[in-house]
């Protein structure tokens, strides 16, 4: 059974975790029925997902025999060990991490422009340095190749948020994971005390 403390509702926060990933694992099934996931990088811009490649291959397959999907985004932030908060027991290790699964329809983008409109998104998150031309649909350079590309778009029938930073933990266990994390000093344990403190029901500022 989901964990209710663990969900995130909030819509602007879902939002703002998936415009900051790059990557997620997209579910399919193959002709047998066999579950198929292949991982790949994505945008997420007005409420839908958006990925690319080619027009071939095993995962358009997929999708064209069956549109309905599901995909994941994951972001782990710290592993918890159980001497944090126990001695002895194992029971308490866990991990800290945000992650969206969307369920819903695979989509074709046949637009030129949408298609330049979704991989100029992909060139900021992921070139937002700059150094190319801006990809144009009417451009003759692009043309070619805009047609050349798979744009597919998910539109979410379901989408479930999960955010776990100890939200049900007692406050005496919380306070033993956030000074086990300060202790430590990982690259990301400063970070996942911040959302602990921000996701905590203990935490009063």
């Amino acid at each position: 059974m989901r964990r209710q403390e663990f969900k995130i509702e909030q819509e602007e926060e879902v939002t703002e975790f998936l415009q900051g990933m790059s990557f997620g694992f997209l579910g399919t099934s193959d002709e047998a029925g066999f579950p198929r996931v292949t991982p790949l990088n994505f945008v997420y811009t007005e409420g839908c997902f958006y990925f690319h490649g080619s027009h071939a291959g095993g995962k358009m397959e997929a999708i064209r025999r069956q549109p309905q999907v599901c995909f994941t985004v994951a972001d782990e932030y710290a592993l918890i060990p159980s001497y944090f908060s126990d001695p002895e027991l194992a029971c308490p290790a866990t991990a800290y991490f945000k992650s969206v699964t969307a369920y819903g329809k695979a989509e074709l983008v046949e637009s030129p422009d949408e298609k330049a409109a979704v991989l100029s998104q992909f060139m900021k998150k992921l070139q937002p340095e700059g150094g190319y031309a801006p990809i144009d649909a009417g451009d003759p350079k692009y043309r070619p190749r805009l047609k050349g590309v798979a744009v597919i778009r998910i539109v979410p029938e379901e989408l479930t948020a999960k955010f776990k930073f100890g939200q049900n933990l007692k406050e005496d266990a919380r306070d033993k994971v956030t000074g086990g994390l300060a202790g430590r000093n990982g690259a990301r344990d400063a970070e996942t005390i911040e959302m602990m403190k921000k996701y905590c029901p203990y935490h009063n500022g």
